[in-house]
């Protein structure tokens, strides 16, 4: 059967062809519409022509069987495909807002919108990172907005499933990406590890805050390959203002080897989110790039450096996880917080890349206004921040892997679920203390926590207090904790 001509009118299996919005060398993009679909639909045509790339129709095949696994706010919904073998097309949601391409007009970016532009889109990746999927081809062009904010990833042809075939990487020896963005694992043909969308998203927080790219735009494999092993001039060189914590998150996300950056998109996510607690090493202070002489000793003799044979990246769900420990500081809470270091510290055994998140809640006054002093002159919230860093010291976790956050709100359960979820916690530890009237009439934190929570959540009961039931589905263990999935 001869190729459709396509225009403006057609109709192609119910779906009526508007305008032509772009037309690139490996595709075609049409406005359509269709009478059993309201939401403006965009609908994807593969280039089939004399001459064209051979990896735009495997890209094409790539995108048909991973975009309809893929759910959320962070992708453009899976309408329709066609038959591949009389009409290729893709047929989908259409992103009302724009790409992040006109931004480069304005380089560079005030440090706040970096930051916020950097949690938007480290969050989009760990919601695409945990369906299995990494995009490899993160740059502004592949990233839209919503209306209501998020960051939409499209344009799936490079990426790869952990459970599809990975016919990009069978098919073809040369890497495939856009090479300012290529992580260097990348260039040695490894498509793997998710951690190559957290050193794409380095590159596009270095761009936005200097307003060049940290390793140009090579057009050779040879030029594409210096990434290896030459460091990028830091960004406080070329932007005195940029903060020390961002310049650390930065050179950390360019990293040479995927396990030298974050463990996650959502851990890069949390460190955006919050500055004060990026440990700084010497990356943030640095201001040149390495000598002559180290760039030749790493390019000819560094062990350390990612190989074709390096194929071992991070699972997000199993290898580090975020455990919040949501820790009662009150004096008649001790027993509970005596518990729940316990119990972290035997979760911490068998999660050795984990990140713990300690909470607290500075419970507030609904109509009052209250007092951010103690009676002896003392700010509540820094004290608060004292004595949860005390708890924790038993744990004897390393700077980096720990955290502490006081949250102030009129409702604890409210604020500790906001946390989990804006942080893509994975596994939420609080306490629950001793039953009451009140908590039987109002319902404790505890389990409206449990109960809601977007997460795992475990909730411990000290034996020395006397155990009241959950108002959730449970099982306890021996610790006398109770674990809801």
């Amino acid at each position: 059967m001869s190729p459709l001509r396509l225009e403006t009118g057609l109709s192609l299996d119910g779906f009526l062809l508007g305008e032509l919005i772009h037309r690139g060398g490996m595709a075609t993009i049409w406005g359509v519409s269709h009478p059993d679909h309201s939401l403006p639909l965009l609908m994807k045509v593969p280039v089939m022509s004399e001459g064209v790339d051979p990896a735009a129709i495997v890209g094409f095949e790539m995108e048909e069987m991973i975009l309809p696994r893929l759910t959320g706010p962070h992708v453009p919904r899976y309408i329709a495909q066609g038959d591949f073998e009389v009409q290729p097309y893709l047929v989908m949601e259409r992103i009302p807002g724009a790409s992040l391409l006109p931004l480069l007009n304005d380089l560079p970016l005030p440090v706040e919108a970096v930051q916020t532009l950097g949690v938007r889109i480290a969050t989009a990746l760990d919601d695409l990172h945990r369906q299995h999927v990494v995009h490899l081809d993160v740059k502004p062009s592949n990233l839209l907005t919503r209306p209501t904010g998020e960051i939409v990833l499209v344009d799936f042809g490079l990426s790869h499933h952990d459970e599809l075939p990975d016919l990009m990487g069978e098919e073809f020896r040369l890497p495939y990406g856009t090479a300012p963005y290529m992580a260097p694992e990348q260039v040695l043909g490894q498509r793997k590890d998710p951690r190559s969308d957290q050193f794409a998203l380095g590159v596009l927080l270095y761009f936005f805050v200097t307003g060049r790219r940290p390793f140009g735009d090579p057009q050779r494999l040879s030029g594409l390959k210096k990434r290896l092993w030459r460091d990028p001039v830091p960004p406080r060189k070329l932007r005195p203002d940029c903060p020390p914590w961002l310049q650390e998150v930065i050179l950390r996300c360019l990293e040479v080897h995927p396990a030298w950056r974050y463990p996650t998109a959502a851990h890069l996510a949390m460190a955006l989110q919050h500055p004060d607690q990026v440990k700084l090493t010497a990356r943030a202070s640095r201001l040149h790039q390495d000598p002559l002489l180290t760039v030749i000793r790493r390019r000819f003799s560094d062990p350390n450096r990612p190989s074709a044979k390096d194929r071992t990246p991070t699972r997000h769900d199993g290898d580090a996880p975020i455990l919040a420990v949501a820790i009662d500081l009150a004096p008649e809470a001790a027993p509970i917080a005596e518990t729940l270091r316990t119990m972290v510290a035997r979760m911490l055994t068998t999660l050795p890349g984990a990140r713990v998140a300690c909470l607290n809640v500075l419970k507030q006054g609904r109509i009052t206004l209250d007092t951010t002093l103690d009676d002896q002159g003392r700010n509540i919230h820094h004290q608060r921040l004292v004595e949860l860093r005390n708890w924790a010291l038993p744990l004897e976790l390393e700077e980096g892997r720990i955290s502490f956050h006081v949250l102030e709100s009129t409702d604890p359960a409210a604020a500790i679920l906001h946390y989990a979820s804006s942080n893509h916690v994975d596994h939420m530890v609080l306490g629950a203390r001793a039953g009451s009237l009140r908590r039987s009439l109002l319902g404790s934190v505890s389990s409206q926590v449990a109960a809601q929570a977007p997460c795992t959540v475990t909730v411990v009961r000290s034996r020395r207090l006397r155990r009241a039931g959950l108002a959730v589905d449970a099982a306890e263990d021996d610790s006398g904790s109770w674990t809801v999935g």
